[in-house]
């Protein structure tokens, strides 16, 4: 079952205003930003720290944002 992403998204979108902005502030090339949040590979857990601090995400939500199904 792939996870859903939906709640991530909106938080980018809210904070970054576009997925490929998001993926620039972590480093990410358009491909693998895109891999990610369509959940064609997997997360990092320093990928997730990171992302959490760059979209001001409590270390209690992680759950929702990275591990919906």
């Amino acid at each position: 079952m792939q996870r859903s992403y939906n709640k991530l998204l909106g938080r980018i979108v809210e904070i970054f205003g576009t997925r490929g902005a998001f993926g620039k502030s972590m480093g990410w090339s358009d491909r693998t930003t895109s891999l990610k949040l369509n959940g064609k590979v997997d997360w990092k857990q320093d990928e997730i720290e990171a992302a959490c601090q760059a979209l001001k995400i409590e270390v209690s939500d992680i759950p929702d944002y990275f591990f919906a199904l």
